[in-house]
């Protein structure tokens, strides 16, 4: 990485001078200026990292520079130079936008770290933006939707968390996409060039998860007939993903809390460690708390790797993402059938709308895909979407919960109806505009997360 560039902006020129031997000597790479209209000048042909200007200038204020170099550079941090008496200034500065100030005479190291910070919370945010540029190209309608305020901090919590290497764990109903998220994770992180190993604890008998997951040598067992690389060694510099953790054996959960204690791990049959460098991601749809208290699940292990816990919630929980979701299952379905389906009937909607789905995103995928297989016009019908299926009949429930969740299914629904327009919206539902809003703000539904291509 190259030096970072820095503008130093101040009309007293024997500080100038100073500023710049230090930083110099700090090895950044320096352009000082006594002059604002040289300096923006300067910073349109420049990209600088960071910029040291002081509060009062000749020509124009240090606030009013620091705006014109925003302009500019609106990622570039700004530290303000100010005397005591200004320090009401500097403030003001930093609600403008400066990144902190410095009063005048100022230590030399106190104006090194706070260079030093602004340049690691520029990288920081740099290094967000990117992150959530990856998850919007590669994750929006053609993996994950998110359209729902849930799923959004979802995957705002996944962008902040990927640059790390802290074990994730991730927890939520069966067919929620908990792989989805983890490899989202992997492919967001500094480890996406290498391997994303996954493995399901569940579907893998006892007798043989711990070969797989260990390796073995030749010799170790009858029909080991050659060495054999287990899922940590192919996922040594990568991620190893353990799906439905919660139904790992206890004998092989005290051996891998021992791989994450140590690092290393013996393939069976051997007596040479090998050193294993993973950020591991594990996801269950137990409550292993309660596993934990049953004496089925390690209590040392789930400290282990309840580090980061990221809950995806189930589809009931974000039906504002079953028509989206719908509707691109039904292209991907379409596609690989070569069929012509145009889209939903609004009772087919409806129906979707009202279905519980236990099952979540995957029994929706499976409806979906039954629909265009089986339906025999262009446009999806009611009749095809969950066939012969009545809603779950549900336990009683008091009276405010049960209307609120109507009221909330009810808004969803006539918003897809009406594609986020609320004046459509309030004519449908019979409501005045600002009684709809009201309505809208209660239960944090946006009507633009509702308009079509969103």
């Amino acid at each position: 990485m190259g030096l970072a560039k820095i503008l130093i902006v101040d009309d007293d020129k024997n500080l100038l001078e100073l500023v710049g031997m230090v930083l110099q000597s700090a090895d950044y790479e320096v352009t000082t200026i006594p002059d604002e209209e040289k300096a923006l000048e300067t910073a349109r042909k420049q990209v600088f990292d960071l910029a040291v200007v002081d509060l009062r200038l000749v020509r124009m204020d240090g606030i009013t520079l620091m705006n014109d170099l925003h302009q500019i550079n609106p990622e570039m941090p700004v530290i303000i130079l100010t005397a005591h008496s200004s320090v009401k200034s500097a403030v003001e500065a930093i609600r403008m936008g400066a990144f902190n100030y410095l009063a005048k005479p100022f230590d030399p190291d106190e104006l090194l770290l706070q260079i030093e910070k602004a340049l690691e919370n520029r990288r920081l945010q740099s290094e967000v933006k990117r992150l959530e540029g990856i998850l919007k190209e590669r994750y929006s309608f053609s993996n994950i939707i998110a359209n729902s305020h849930k799923m959004q901090s979802v995957l705002g919590l996944v962008s902040r968390i990927a640059p790390t290497d802290s074990t994730v764990f991730i927890y939520g109903e069966s067919g929620t996409g908990k792989e989805l998220i983890a490899k989202t994770l992997h492919l967001a992180s500094a480890r996406k060039e290498k391997r994303f190993v996954a493995i399901n604890c569940a579907a893998i008998p006892e007798t043989l998860l711990e070969s797989e997951l260990f390796g073995y040598e030749k010799g170790a067992f009858t029909g080991a007939v050659k060495n054999s690389k287990g899922f940590l060694a192919q996922a040594h510099g990568g991620t190893l993903f353990l799906d439905e953790i919660g139904d790992m054996p206890l004998s092989i959960q005290a051996k891998l809390l021992r791989v994450l204690q140590e690092r290393q791990f013996y393939p069976l049959g051997s007596e040479n460690p090998v050193d294993v460098d993973i950020r591991l991601v594990v996801a269950t749809n137990k409550d292993l708390e309660a596993e934990v208290k049953k004496g089925a699940f390690r209590e040392d292990l789930f400290y282990r790797i309840h580090v980061i816990p990221v809950h995806v919630p189930s589809l009931r929980e974000r039906k504002e993402d079953i028509v989206p979701l719908a509707e691109h299952f039904l292209r991907k379905s379409a596609e690989k059938m070569n069929r012509v389906i145009k889209g939903f009937a609004t009772m087919a909607m409806q129906k979707m709308m009202l279905h519980d789905w236990p099952g979540n995103v995957r029994e929706l995928e499976n409806a979906v895909e039954y629909a265009v297989a089986v339906t025999r016009s262009e446009i999806i019908t009611e009749d095809v979407v969950l066939p012969s299926r009545e809603a779950a009949p549900r336990s009683p429930r008091p009276f405010k919960e049960a209307k609120e969740d109507f009221e909330r299914d009810y808004l969803i629904w006539i918003l897809q109806a009406a594609e986020g327009n609320v004046s459509k919206a309030a004519e449908l539902a019979g409501k005045y505009r600002a009684d709809l809003y009201a309505l809208l703000k209660k239960y944090n539904l946006k009507p633009d997360t509702f308009k079509p291509g969103v």
